[in-house]
């Protein structure tokens, strides 16, 4: 029977309840035991696919098509287990769930109320799906004491007592600041935060101490104390330079251990902590060599937004011993006549996944510059359709190819399916919905023979990750390839271009899905790797 783990967090957000919990699973798993990791989101919106990346970061997409929350990317790099929509949940998606119920009359005139009919929705998650794991962590988002995390804290309490509690474990991760006018470090907040959560009827089990420098042994003994946990259990985390640190330190805090003794069970094999001492030391190198690579978008001011672009971009400098040194470029201030100035000291050039007209014309003069001044380039979903735009407009001399989504009088070389007219240009599709519209999740690929990209992944048959609406005009495929533009993947029917590459180029790649979510630090998407190599060699 599957033992649950509930990682919650205090004092202040984004502590790193995420990498937390995605350690802890790699801890697990590479010990002998089958884990799952989920999260619960406290916001009211469903999923966060119709969330700007300004409030949320970027939008993770799972195999099976759900949208979710960045941290499953981390749940994934870490542990190579592909999450699925059954291990994401928002506080918007209990509510949908519970009035679309009390609509058809399944609560039979009752009144619904938080308890028990949020409260038992929450805990049919947490459960959901669970046939033989060993491990099940479940984060709870948000920070104890918000009134939108409530029903889940209560939920989370109800199921200890549901299972058992020597089936249920606590892990509260708090901030343990430094004052550097006093040279002290202050475990107050921690105090407080649990005497919160212990208010809500949660005594923690495990508190986690987020720190910048090391908590002395008598802090520690009174975080234990005033916690009324044992000191062994107050795990300290001090900041580390790289993420990929991070199941080191927890595995040399003895993180794991605590929890195999709580659950009185042994680990079924040694940990080989080796490949991420490996990786941690390329990332960290300051003395190997540096690649430039520019991502040119609109949100790149904003760290979280392209998270798993950018993890997938040190993945490929891993794999070819080099560090990459990221240049954002913000396409909605970039003047076409700043662009050379912007991008002459580069050795790659992105323009990753994005939604709307905002910073259109900057990205199409950034893939102008890297098609014409031969420099490697990798364009990921609207990345891709801007490529094919800008190809349209300067090859092809379409002066007003565009993308339907952003302009209906263009000719549309992008645009939705349903559009695709002989000409090209009769455009007869709307969205009226935004949110879970879009072709998500795992798609096939077929590869061209004879293709970069074929020699790239190595097969002729690929399965890659989607999340867009609007398409490549497969109708004008003949018209590109006379000129050089090669749709080197289809979808298994033709009808869907996936991939394209231009002739007569170092490294010029498009593509329709997002190969960043499949990446992995032990495992660097293949893609990436190329990308990189080139980059490397230009």
């Amino acid at each position: 029977m599957a033992r649950y783990i509930f990682v919650t967090g205090g004092v202040v957000s984004s502590l790193g309840k995420g990498l937390s919990s995605a350690s802890l699973a790699y801890l697990l798993k590479s010990q002998g035991f089958k884990v799952r990791v989920r999260k619960m989101d406290p916001y009211l919106n469903v999923d966060p696919g119709t969330m700007s990346p300004f409030q949320h970061g970027e939008v993770f997409v799972t195999d099976d098509g759900a949208e979710t929350d960045l941290d499953l990317g981390h749940y994934e790099r870490f542990t190579d287990i592909s999450s699925t929509k059954n291990d994401n949940i928002t506080t918007g998606r209990i509510y949908s769930d519970i009035i679309t119920k009390e609509r058809r009359g399944d609560y039979l005139g009752k009144t619904v109320q938080v308890i028990p009919h949020v409260t038992n929705r929450i805990k049919e998650f947490i459960k959901n799906g669970i046939k033989n794991e060993d491990f099940v962590i479940c984060e709870i988002g948000g920070t104890v004491g918000d009134i939108e995390s409530l029903p889940f804290l209560e939920a989370i309490r109800q199921f200890a007592n549901d299972v058992g509690k020597e089936k249920t474990l606590f892990i509260h991760l708090t901030l343990v600041p430094f004052l550097k006018s006093s040279d002290e470090i202050k475990t107050k907040p921690t105090q407080h935060s649990v005497k919160e959560l212990r208010s809500i009827g949660i005594q923690p089990d495990m508190v986690i101490c987020r720190s910048q420098q090391s908590i002395p042994l008598d802090q520690r003994k009174k975080i234990s104390l005033f916690c009324n946990i044992p000191i062994k259990r107050v795990i300290e985390t001090v900041d580390v330079k790289t993420i990929y640190e991070a199941p080191i330190s927890f595995f040399n805090e003895g993180l794991d251990k605590r929890v195999f003794e709580y659950f009185n069970v042994k680990p079924r094999k040694k940990i080989n902590l080796k490949p991420w001492k490996e990786v941690t030391k390329i990332v960290t190198n300051k003395n190997i060599r540096t690649v430039n690579i520019a991502i040119v978008g609109k949100y790149v001011d904003l760290k979280d937004a392209y998270k798993s672009l950018d993890e997938a971009l040190v993945h490929g400098g891993i794999h070819n011993n080099v560090k990459v040194n990221l240049i954002r470029v913000e396409s909605d201030l970039l003047k076409v006549s700043d662009v050379q100035k912007k991008l002459s000291n580069v050795s790659g050039i992105i323009i990753p996944g994005g939604f709307g007209k905002r910073g259109t014309e900057g990205k199409i003069a950034c893939i102008n510059f890297a098609r014409t001044k031969k420099i490697p380039f990798l364009g990921i979903c609207f990345g891709m359709q801007m490529a094919v735009i800008e190809f349209a407009r300067n090859v092809l001399k379409i002066k007003n190819a565009g993308s339907s989504e952003l302009d209906k009088n263009c000719f549309p070389v992008i645009g939705l399916i349903e559009e695709w007219k002989k000409n090209g240009r009769k455009i007869k599709g709307t969205v009226k919905n935004l949110g879970g519209t879009m072709r998500l999740g795992l798609y096939t690929a077929k590869l061209q023979h004879n293709s970069l990209i074929k020699e790239i992944y190595k097969s002729g048959q690929i399965k890659e990750r989607h999340r867009h609406r609007y398409e490549v005009n497969v109708n004008l495929r003949k018209k590109f390839e006379t000129h050089g533009l090669n749709f080197s993947g289809m979808s298994p029917d033709n009808k869907l271009p996936e991939i394209i590459e231009i002739k007569n180029h170092p490294w010029f790649i498009g593509v329709q899905f997002h190969p960043e979510f499949k990446s992995r630090p032990l495992q660097p998407h293949p893609l990436f790797s190329s990308f990189i190599e080139a980059a490397k060699n230009k």
